[in-house]
């Protein structure tokens, strides 16, 4: 039994779940996806096991084929801020990307939400891969692999400095001499790089939490790079438990490398659990969902992610042998690597492959009793391959709620996970300090007039 570490937990929400079939099971509401009711009833469900957090991917463009589950999404940072009202405790994070926003206005959004939400807020860094995402936005392709991460490095380098312009004690409040802050506790922060020039400083004071928790999810060397330098809890992928050993003490080492302390970094690999009263009820119901995939819009997904054409891949056949290298990907690569070797290793046909990346795109699935889902987080926890675990129920609500009302009872009877919440800001849950400013103790510049006025 562990007893000196506890897990992290985050709740992985996505419309009625990340099986793409949910959506047609008769319980799901198959617009569920817009219904901000929906969210905040998931979120309390959430804090009521007493999760670390709730979390929300997002992407600037409409992915994938309509017909197949329930497409479109709400901005998340304005999604949080609803349910920043409906809880009082967990943690609430939302994606956003380094490719398509600018610094101050995401700095500002994130400040906003950690406002609002007194604390809790996170903020998962992507780099967004994909051209259609790029003509969204007047670009006629994605930026190469290696300029995203570069740009995302600065702009979260950016993000940090306009959240640490204003110092702690920036506001007096003195009524009495009618001052109420100090021009002197508040600076420009004059960063001109390769890809920003930002004056500052940042129109809100900073936050008790200091800085919203920085999440990051790419796993290809320069996502691992960027997570070891920046990353305050990282979501990642694995098949199996050597996998995600090897990542978890390459990134650990990675992260003591650039002189930061390993334990500041929560690695939270992704897990799917199908539970069931018995083994066999939970393979029952992994075996539904699956029957519901329908192949035609799954494989032309799955074309799209190899870069192949749908026709080179015959439902019952094995991956074809000369498929691009990782090297040839400008997207998602260690996403794409993770599905080649899985297809390899367990030589599935196409449809076979399809079935396994119905329930969680490549995150690991497990179908089990509540004990079984337990053992399978305490293997990986106690067998130096995660900090907790990226929870991705396949059906929402029923999957969520019958995690925290069977399994977090199991956890905690095991001593692995809180009974109670002891902290009350996003970074207490993760046991992570709060950051010092970088301009503590230096005296700020006399600020000009700044702003129209009236």
């Amino acid at each position: 039994m562990s007893t000196s570490r506890t897990l992290h937990l985050n709740a992985f929400l996505m419309s009625t779940g990340h099986h793409e079939a949910s959506w047609r099971l008769p319980e799901s509401d198959p617009t569920a996806n817009t219904k901000v009711a929906h969210y905040q009833r998931l979120a309390r469900i959430a804090e009521r096991g007493k999760l670390d957090s709730v979390f929300f991917a997002d992407s600037p463009v409409l992915f994938g084929e309509v017909g197949r589950r329930p497409a479109g999404t709400l901005e998340p940072t304005v999604l949080l801020t609803a349910l920043a009202g409906a809880t009082e405790k967990i943690g609430l994070i939302a994606t956003a990307s380094t490719t398509y926003n600018e610094p101050f206005n995401l700095a500002r959004r994130f400040a906003s939400v950690d406002w609002v939400s007194d604390c809790r807020a996170g903020w998962n860094v992507v780099t967004t891969a994909g051209p259609d995402a790029a003509r969204n936005f007047g670009v006629d392709d994605q930026p190469a692999h290696a300029v995203r991460y570069e740009r995302a490095a600065e702009f979260i380098e950016v993000a940090r400095k306009l959240w640490d312009s204003w110092d702690d004690d920036a506001i007096v409040a003195d009524k009495a001499e009618g001052v109420w802050g100090s021009a002197g506790r508040i600076r420009t922060i004059d960063h001109e790089g390769k890809h920003f020039r930002v004056r500052g400083p940042l129109n809100l004071p900073r936050s008790p939490q200091g800085h919203p928790l920085i999440v990051q999810a790419g796993s290809s060397e320069s996502g691992k790079n960027l997570a070891a330098r920046y990353a305050e809890a990282v979501f990642t992928a694995h098949q199996t438990l050597a996998d995600a050993q090897a990542f978890y003490a390459g990134l650990k080492a990675r992260t003591a490398a650039v002189g930061r302390d390993p334990e500041g970094i929560k690695i939270l690999p992704g897990i799917v659990p199908v539970i069931g009263s018995t083994e066999a009820e939970a393979l029952r119901l992994e075996q539904e969902l699956d029957g519901l995939i329908k192949p035609e819009y799954a494989r032309e997904q799955l074309a799209k992610t190899l870069r192949v054409a749908p026709e080179d891949l015959p439902l019952d056949r094995q991956l074809p042998a000369d498929l691009p290298s990782e090297d040839e990907i400008e997207g998602a690569k260690s996403r794409y690597t993770l599905i080649v070797e899985l297809a390899r290793r367990e030589q599935l046909t196409v449809r076979q492959l399809i079935g396994r990346l119905g329930g969680g795109r490549g995150h690991r699935t497990f179908a089990g009793t509540a004990e079984q889902v337990a053992d399978a987080i305490q293997e990986w926890f106690d067998g130096g391959a995660a900090d907790g675990f990226n929870i991705m129920p396949p059906v929402l609500p029923s999957g969520l709620e019958t995690f925290v009302d069977q399994v977090v009872p199991v956890l905690q009877e095991r001593g692995l996970f809180r009974r109670e919440y002891t902290a009350s800001t996003l970074r207490g849950h993760y046991g992570l300090e709060r950051p010092a400013s970088r301009y503590a103790g230096i005296e700020a510049p006399q600020l000009s007039s700044i702003g129209s006025g009236f």
